[in-house]
């Protein structure tokens, strides 16, 4: 106990009745627990008395292996589903189950309803699939039962998905949840043995739960009320899984009488990161009063940063990066970069890679790597080559077209033997009626309809920019109905395609001859850089992956609107507050240095936007923050003012030139320059350009 601090140490000597820890970020949590699970022990409670309930299984090893540590005993410490798979294991008969039960996984769970879907001759169309599969879980984990649902087609699917789990004797992931909260709440004699089982209960992250967990938890606790629940509504950044931080927060009118002890001392970083972290979260209005502290030293102030572009963002982190490592001794290894959604780490990769700085990518695919993007690439790098295979069989069933992989396998085979180029193979194909393979009217239609495609953007390649044709690509080929096949990833994959429209025209404006080779070749040397290093490596990842974690340097980057907070959360109160707490727990992963990063226009939604700075900014005090954005032009600010017909500028590459007009692109405003020494006149993006003004 002596390695605790006072409030630590009265959280740990608790004993029986309901006690909620409100665990700061950084505060020493799993070490209140652990010592907690210690001291019953010392106290002469028999271990298999008591249960500890965490979220993830890694948690739960750690929690055990300190415990074992600590008093070399063996707790029952696992995650929700596992606890719901044990009790099940020896009472499911109750509910008409045999115990050789089987646990399906999502691709069993999928089969399965897609078999539900054919026997009530449903469609798949439209993400029905992926749609039904969701709205099951979340009436389970909601304890909605089949027999209640009351949408007429749900209700058909529903039943007749769970009569099939039975009739196979199988269960589902979320049924070790429903089924046995099902099995106490139905069953008076299996909820007395489980009660009676475990007469102290612990439960971590307890703001994370949804409502099937939180049942759970008090089922177990009905008769002793001996649970310690520890959590931390400022943290509950999970609702779009279900959790509800209501929960937390209902303790005391869950529990009458129940004890609250905070902890306040945070362990991790400086004191400055702490204030302003405090001062954000107290905007929120549902939670619990706490301010974290800290005896780490007051600490550098926050470095804020707002760019230009997002370019300007990415290459600011990138320097600053050198820099922390090459003259104040950090290690690559010490740096996270997060961010709001995966579609922002595009500009961040190609900054650290200019920089020849490793980095790895948590939780998610690099940029390139992404399949959206390796979609359409494949249809450009077919635009180009009719001999690129790969390509081919990537993009032929996009749609699906009927021509399955042993019809493909037979082309490629009979193309090869006839030495002619797939495309050229394909095309004979479906103009001549004795080429073998023989294709049923479907597969004829459909390889018909994907030549024809690719005729198309072969011949609209020569009058469009490589942006618009990657758009037109896009459109034509009606992907973005494709990706409605999959509802969970349709927004962020549509996100990522935006940001490759806007790296070509990024990258269009910096070559004075762009070419789609040459734009495929530099993407395809990158990507095949973007290998998981097992060097020390900055980590990149969005903010929901940071939770948990901590990083002696933090950049939290893209705070503007319609970011962070979320497009999403507009309009919504408590969605909005959901946002912060998940900015606050960004801000609380930093140890020693923390940069917080925006840029005041950004390639989003398929165009060029003015963004404005996020209102979480402004809500951190001045006093905390060190502002180190250009307030006058650098190098890369947009041209000083505007220019005027016959005005003389200087660009870097092409030298002196006359403004002809301006107008307003598609990228924001142009101008047309005549360049006397090369006799050529160019559309300039005035916020790419970076033109002067000429005196000689």
């Amino acid at each position: 106990m002596s390695e605790l601090n006072p409030a630590q140490q009265e959280a740990a000597r608790h004993v029986e009745g309901p006690l909620l820890v409100l665990a700061g970020a950084g505060s020493g949590k799993t070490r209140v627990v652990t010592h907690r699970i210690a001291h019953l022990i010392e106290l002469g409670i028999v271990p298999s008395d008591i249960l500890a309930v965490t979220f993830t299984n890694k948690a739960a090893e750690e929690m055990r292996s300190r415990i074992r540590a600590l008093k070399n005993a063996q707790v029952l410490a696992c995650t929700f589903h596992s606890l719901g798979a044990r009790i099940l294991r020896e009472s499911i008969e109750l509910l008409g189950y045999r115990k050789d039960f089987a646990i399906y996984d999502e691709d069993d769970s999928e089969k399965l309803l897609r078999n539900c879907l054919q026997q009530l001759q449903l469609t798949e169309e439209k993400g029905l699939l992926k749609e039904m599969r969701a709205q099951i879980s979340t009436a389970k984990n909601n304890l909605h039962p089949p027999e209640k649902a009351e949408e007429k087609l749900f209700a058909s699917v529903y039943v007749l998905y769970q009569s099939k789990l039975k009739e196979c004797n199988a269960l589902d992931f979320d049924d070790l949840l429903y089924l046995t909260v099902r099995l106490l709440q139905e069953n008076e004699h299996a909820r007395r043995e489980y009660q009676n089982r475990w007469l102290f209960v612990l439960i971590d992250e307890y703001q994370d739960t949804n409502f099937a967990q939180y049942t759970l938890a008090k089922l177990l606790v009905e008769q002793h009320r001996n649970i310690f629940a520890v959590g931390d509504p400022d943290q509950s950044i999970y609702s779009w899984r279900g959790a509800r931080y209501q929960n937390i927060l209902n303790f005391e009118q869950d529990f009458p009488g129940a004890k609250v002890i905070t902890l306040e001392q945070n362990y991790r970083s400086t004191d400055n990161i702490l204030q302003a972290s405090n001062a954000l979260i107290e905007h929120n209005l549902h939670r619990y009063e706490k301010k974290l502290w800290s005896a780490n030293g007051e600490g550098e102030k926050i470095r804020l940063f707002t760019a230009h572009t997002e370019r300007q963002e990415a290459e600011f982190i990138g320097n600053q990066i050198l820099r922390q490592v090459l003259e104040k001794g950090f290690s690559y290894d010490d740096i996270a970069i997060f961010y709001r959604t995966n579609a922002q780490s595009r500009p961040f990769e190609d900054a650290l890679l200019a920089g020849r700085i490793p980095y790895q990518i948590i939780g998610g695919l690099s940029f390139y790597a992404r399949r959206e993007i390796k979609d359409i690439l494949s249809f450009l790098r077919l635009v180009i080559s009719n001999t690129d295979i790969i390509s081919f069989l990537r993009t032929i069933n996009i749609p699906k077209r009927g021509l399955g992989p042993v019809t493909l396998e037979k082309i490629l085979a009979l193309a090869a033997e006839k030495k002619m180029s797939i495309l050229h193979f394909c095309e004979e194909l479906i103009a001549r009626p004795d080429f073998s393979p023989k294709l049923s009217a479907k597969q004829h239609s459909g390889l018909k309809s994907y030549i024809e495609l690719i005729h198309r953007l072969r011949n609209q390649r020569p009058s469009l920019k490589i942006h618009e044709l990657i758009a037109e690509t896009i459109a034509q080929t009606q992907y973005l109905n494709y990706l409605k096949e999959d509802p969970e990833t349709e927004q962020d994959r549509k996100e990522n395609l935006d940001e490759l429209i806007g790296k070509a025209a990024e990258w269009e404006e910096e070559r004075e001859d762009p070419t789609l080779l040459n734009f495929l070749e530099e993407l395809s040397l990158r990507s095949s850089t973007d290998e998981t290093t097992h060097l020390p490596a900055v980590k990149l990842m969005t903010l929901h992956n940071s939770k948990g974690l901590e990083f002696p340097l933090v950049f939290v980057v893209g705070l503007e609107e319609d970011i962070c907070p979320h497009a999403n959360s507009k309009g919504k109160a408590e969605a909005i507050e959901e946002e912060r707490r998940l900015f606050y727990v960004g801000m609380t992963r930093a140890k020693r240095l923390l940069y917080l990063t925006a840029a005041s226009s950004r390639f989003l939604w398929g165009t060029v936007r003015t963004m404005t700075l996020s209102r979480f900014l402004k809500e951190i005090p001045a006093q905390f923050l060190n502002n180190l954005s250009p307030h006058s032009t650098t190098e890369e600010s947009p041209s000083p003012g505007k220019f005027s017909s016959g005005d003389k500028v200087y660009h870097q590459q092409f030298g002196m030139g006359i403004v002809q007009k301006s107008f307003e692109g598609s990228f924001g405003l142009t101008y047309e320059v005549l360049f006397p020494q090369s006799g050529t006149t160019r559309s300039l993006v005035a916020r790419f350009a970076k033109l002067q003004p000429y005196s000689q």
